[in-house]
């Protein structure tokens, strides 16, 4: 049994490249993010490989990482994990493909998220499509904002090639369709929901009262249903997940851990930080573990939007890495690990595989490493480097570090 509480704060894609005018800095390195300072030169800092050689990377790969298992081993697709949260249930021969409502103008990807559509409209939109679009063994299942999910029952032959729509933003969709011999019914269902969509009255009449501009769908990320030991069985750790997108819960829910949903949480920069941190704390009375992750640097990052990952990393670290860590003083040993899933460079605004910075705290922790601050150069500076992020919890686990 683990005698210690233990905390993962992710704020997703908060590692970047280095701007000029930021004179030369990261964002991490720019904003003010005293809080993560402190852990990093109060504790273990350096950086970690969360994405291994030859997978994408992917929010799915990465955080698989940091919940402590090996993509290499586990990682069946990033659509089966969102489906397992929103309760789909998965036959050994059904396939789960995220299913992104995009704003596609001139055969061109303008906007991955539908300019981030509100969830009722989203509902409105598959609730339509789903109605219109009657194909054997096909199910449309709406999610948050533009994050939903496409069934093909008794999937057959190879799983089609697919791109995530944020690496083409800007770019002619034609060139990333979807392919190999098994791609033809993806594209006829994207086909068609342009169709529907184009000519809905109901989705029109939707587009007066809400957020969104939807104009096509984009099918990605399939894959079969996860299978993977429970962290319970692994490590002796129970407890939950926060978050604000069903990827995180659905990864949770495969390793035996429960979702807390808090109200405003959007999965944006203007989610509902004091709540998340007010139920982690909440949490740890019934738990060991919890793992909180913040979407809105990662989106930030997707859109080139300097200014709102500045506002995200610096709402991360004085809203949940600082109270989190205060409060977590009342359970006694405790030890926290934060750190970004991947980097989302606002120049690509997409995700790279480069290592990320991470810290490793507790107050009763026996190591004290020389790190001037929490960003990607102090990190490097450390000489540090994780080849496998997911070795991570265990180490925290059983508290013992080999540095």
């Amino acid at each position: 049994m683990v005698n210690r509480k233990i905390a993962i704060l992710v704020g997703d894609g908060m590692a970047d490249y280095s701007i000029g005018e930021l004179g030369d800095k990261t964002p991490l390195q720019y904003a003010d993010t005293r809080h993560m300072d402190y852990l990093a030169k109060n504790g273990i800092c350096g950086l970690a490989h969360t994405v291994p050689q030859g997978m994408p990377p992917g929010s799915d790969v990465a955080n698989l990482s940091l919940f402590g298992y090996d993509p290499v081993q586990c990682y069946t697709g990033r659509a089966p994990l969102e489906a397992l949260n929103m309760g789909i249930e998965l036959g050994p021969d059904d396939v789960a493909f995220r299913c992104n409502i995009v704003t596609i103008e001139n055969a061109i990807m303008q906007d991955f998220s539908a300019d981030h559509i509100d969830s009722a409209f989203t509902k409105i939109v598959i609730d339509e499509l789903a109605q219109q679009i009657q194909l054997k063994d096909i199910e449309f299942y709406a999610g948050v904002s533009y994050r939903n999910i496409v069934v093909i029952r008794h999937f057959t032959g190879d799983m089609p090639v697919t791109t995530p729509p944020h690496d083409i933003q800007g770019k002619a969709v034609n060139d990333y369709l979807p392919m190999s011999d098994n791609s033809k019914l993806l594209n006829d269902i994207m086909k068609q929901a342009s169709e529907v969509i184009a000519h809905s009255k109901v989705i029109a009449e939707a587009k007066t009262r809400y957020r969104g501009n939807p104009t096509a769908i984009w099918l990605w990320g399939g894959g079969f249903k996860p299978s993977m030991e429970p962290l319970s069985k692994r490590f002796g750790l129970y407890g939950f997940t926060i978050s604000a997108v069903d990827l995180i819960h659905g990864i949770g829910r495969a390793a035996g851990l429960s979702p807390i949903y808090v109200e405003g949480a959007t999965g944006y920069i203007d989610t509902n930080y004091d709540g998340k941190a007010a139920a982690l704390i909440e949490a740890m009375n019934k738990a060991n573990f919890v793992f909180l992750h913040v979407e809105a640097p990662d989106e930030s990052g997707h859109e080139g939007n300097l200014k709102h990952k500045l506002k995200a990393i610096e709402d991360f670290d004085v809203k949940i890495v600082g109270p989190v860590v205060n409060m977590l003083n009342r359970y006694g040993a405790f030890t926290v690990l934060v750190m970004p899933d991947h980097p989302t460079p606002l120049n690509l605004r997409t995700h790279t595989s480069e290592p990320v910075p991470f810290v490793i705290y507790s107050p009763d922790m026996n190591y004290r490493l020389q790190c001037n601050g929490f960003n990607e150069v102090d990190a490097k500076a450390t000489g540090i480097v994780v080849d496998r992020a997911h070795t991570l919890l265990a180490m925290m686990v059983n508290n013992s570090f080999p540095w």
